[in-house]
């Protein structure tokens, strides 16, 4: 009985995971020794405590038959998003964005373990869609990502509800969605921010006016520009319906994600703080800015730099102990590990990180199980986001989002969803072989 306990604990998941959790404890604990060498925080010994809640968590759903959740997940997906509609009104506001509900010094970020959520509902409603037809199929999956994303946005916390769309775009890709779906949904976003950020890099990164960004710059010729866009994608579906001819599909095709970034471009200018729409571009230069929104990009790369090889040793960076990357225990964790530990300390990083993507790889591969598959996939597409725009973001090589380093970064919320997510893994591994879908 002993040994079919240990059976479901997956080694591959479960130690580069601790692995990574203890090395973030240790970076907490340097992030908050100030120049004096005095701990100005106990934000490490709350970190033991989340890790250690979270093995209990991992225990937990590695044990429970993640199967069950196909029948309830639409009642837990239901009161996530009662949770932050609650949140949006009354929660607290931390960073400029109301995302946390909670009592004094605790608090729990609802749309962090809203992606465990969502992930569990969209697999069940990937799974119960197989038949519908393509187009309608993906409208409808559309609308269900609409409703939490739409909520985290207004709060808003473009970091975490952009971690939605590569779940969505990798679950519906295994699903058989068609891909110029998927183009779609990502040109779209790509370009919403695209239009919407132009107009501040025209401002502060150009610093002259472009002629031509006036369509953005002013609402009447924006208004212009969609109409006759808009006329144009209608002109080519009859064209296409009447003459059957594929390049009038490809013409409204492209025409219909200009018109749809156009308008959505003009609810994100009214939703986007200026300073997250600086944040979104001062990645360029973040000299032009350099003791505000170019600040932490600057001090970040200091700190990366100065790591060389084999970094300074533990407790004694210079960047973070005179307090120069603000948010380090959090977004900027991987900037302090580099200075303290060099290459060989992010390298190490890099690997329990592609471990746990392979073994996930791997489960992906060999479930039998397809509500497990889906899972499976957008759990492995989380990480990977997560991963690649932090490490991404404290280089300078991608825009300052508010996305934390899973395992590593400070904060119960994403280090619960991260070891909740490897518990429902191993649980999938577990049961990977088995036909028997009758719960």
């Amino acid at each position: 009985m002993k040994f079919r306990f240990f059976e479901h604990f997956d080694l591959l998941l479960l130690i580069p995971a601790i692995i990574l959790i203890t090395i973030g404890v240790f970076f907490i604990y340097s992030s908050r020794i100030d120049s004096t060498g005095v701990l100005v925080s106990d934000e490490y010994i709350k970190q033991i405590i989340f890790g250690s809640t979270g093995l209990v968590l991992i225990f937990a759903f590695s044990l429970f038959d993640y199967r069950r959740f196909e029948r309830s997940s639409k009642y837990i997906f239901f009161a996530m998003l009662a949770v932050l509609v609650y949140t949006l009104f009354l929660g607290r506001k931390v960073n400029g964005a109301r995302s946390w509900i909670g009592f004094g010094s605790a608090g729990l970020q609802p749309s962090e373990l809203g992606k465990v959520v969502f992930i569990l509902f969209f697999a069940s409603m990937l799974e119960k869609t197989e038949q519908m037809n393509p187009l309608k199929r993906f409208i409808f999956l559309c609308i269900i990502l609409a409703c939490p994303m739409g909520l985290i946005l207004l709060q808003p916390d473009l970091g975490t509800a952009s971690v939605y769309v590569p779940i969505f775009i990798a679950m519906c890709f295994v699903a058989g969605v068609p891909v110029r779906y998927l183009v779609i949904l990502l040109a779209t976003a790509l370009l919403t921010i695209f239009f919407t950020v132009l107009p501040s890099w025209e401002k502060l990164i150009l610093q002259r006016n472009i002629p031509i960004l006036a369509v953005l710059r002013e609402m009447k010729l924006r208004l212009i520009v969609i109409a006759s866009v808009s006329l144009i994608c209608l002109l080519s579906l009859l064209g296409n319906i009447f003459f059957n001819k594929r390049y009038f599909y490809w013409i409204a095709y492209v025409s219909g994600i200009i018109v749809l970034s156009l308008l959505l471009s003009i609810a994100a200018g009214k939703v986007l703080k200026t300073y997250q729409m600086r944040r979104l571009i001062i990645f360029i230069n973040p000299d032009i800015d350099p003791l505000d929104t170019g600040w932490n990009i600057i001090h970040s790369k200091i700190a990366i730099g100065s790591g060389n090889l084999f970094g300074q040793g533990f407790l004694k960076g210079t960047q973070s102990h005179l307090r120069y990357l603000p948010q380090q225990s959090t977004d900027f964790i991987f900037s302090i590990l580099s200075e303290e530990w060099g290459f060989v300390g992010g390298f190490a990083v890099f690997a329990m990180y592609l471990i746990i993507l392979l073994r996930i790889a791997f489960i992906i591969k060999n479930t039998t199980n397809v509500y497990g598959y889906y899972i499976a996939a957008g759990i492995m597409f989380m990480f990977f986001y997560h991963f690649i725009v932090n490490v991404g973001m404290v280089m300078g090589i991608m825009p300052i989002t508010g996305i934390p380093l899973l395992f590593l970064s400070y904060g119960g919320s994403h280090l619960w969803t991260s070891m909740i997510s490897i518990g429902i893994l191993m649980s999938i591994n577990y049961r990977r072989l088995d036909f028997n879908t009758a719960f």
